[in-house]
């Protein structure tokens, strides 16, 4: 899974040091991701209206960490021409993207998707479901250039799990319009579509501010990882070679825009079917592993699962998403 928990304190120490860190921090399968919730950002909500917050010892880390993943983004490649990192933002330990439903008004409340791996509270577990949590998480919202530009902050963890799917969804305090006309940044559409083999996509990192270009390779019918099990995930071509940090990345097709799955894991060293090194199952039970390959899970079946208001609706025609 591509979760680091330490990078941001190293970068801290090393850059009091004044040394920058070259590459990430390995994920981990352990701890929870600690900053969230439990400091005030240094910018304001979008639509608040308050003033600006105190600077917190976690805004300095992610401030710190922010400036080596600007210097380390520098060294990579060139970034994809139609894509940029508008809507997209940085958590404390993994990326993200503000998004929006096909149907969504600009009067509703925003809504944030990462990774369930994501979670504050650490992984959930095999089965597990979280619906309607409360959280105060923040994100750090990047304007089209990978500029943080705001804090935004959450209200509720409107659902996360790491069954069939590796995903959280939040609910921002902001609504879509008051982003826009605050920030003018629109949130990113989920494709209602469920996307092809051969798509060129972007995996975009807020945490690194790094784009990722490659395509659907094609798809695993079961991609088992230590205790979780995820159904039909997309599998990148080697050029998405994503980093720890890059979990929760949206994944764009390039051609519309529109986010068609979220980035969370690959085969680091190629064992089997072991945390940071996924397996595929097929639909026959053979188990093949592909050392250095990632993958991300679809987005399209939360299309069908929230109606309006960003209300999640679990009951809802054609919402395939697990439940509690």
């Amino acid at each position: 899974m591509r979760k680091p928990l330490v990078v941001a304190l190293c970068a801290l120490a090393l850059a009091g040091a004044g040394v920058t860190p070259a590459v990430a921090a390995a994920p981990t399968p352990t701890g929870a991701d600690t900053a969230a919730g439990t400091g005030a950002g240094a910018d304001t909500a979008a639509g608040t209206g308050a003033g600006a917050g105190s600077t917190t010892v976690l805004d300095a880390v992610d401030g710190v960490a922010g400036t080596a993943a600007d210097t380390l983004s520098g060294l990579t490649g060139p970034k994809a021409a139609a894509v940029n990192f508008a809507g997209t933002v940085s958590l404390s330990n993994c990326s993200g993207s503000v998004v929006r439903l096909p149907q969504s008004a600009g009067s509703d409340p925003a809504l944030v998707l990462t990774n369930g791996h994501c979670l504050e509270s650490g992984f959930p577990a095999a089965g597990e479901v979280l619906v309607d949590r409360t959280s105060s998480r923040t994100f750090g919202l990047l304007n089209s250039a990978g500029t943080r530009v705001a804090t935004l902050r959450a209200n509720r963890l409107v659902y996360a799990t790491m069954t069939d799917t590796d995903a959280a969804v939040y609910r921002l305090s902001s609504t879509y319009a008051q982003i826009k006309s605050t920030y003018g940044i629109d949130a990113l559409t989920l494709d209602s579509a469920r996307p092809a083999a051969g798509t060129t996509i972007s995996v975009v990192s807020g945490y690194w501010k790094r784009i990722y270009s490659c395509s659907v390779d094609g798809f695993a019918h079961r991609l088992k990882e230590g205790n979780w099990t995820w159904k039909d995930s997309v599998r990148y071509t080697p050029a998405c070679d994503t980093i720890g940090g890059t979990s929760g990345s949206p994944v764009v097709d390039d051609a519309t825009g529109k986010v068609v799955a979220v980035n969370n894991t690959g085969n680091e060293d190629g064992a089997r079917c072991t945390v940071n090194n996924p397996c595929e199952v097929d639909a026959n039970g053979v188990v093949t592993v592909r050392q250095g390959i990632n993958y991300a899970q679809q987005t399209y079946p939360f299309t069908a699962c929230f109606g309006t208001g960003s209300r999640l609706d679990l009951g809802a025609s054609g919402c395939t998403l697990p439940k509690p």
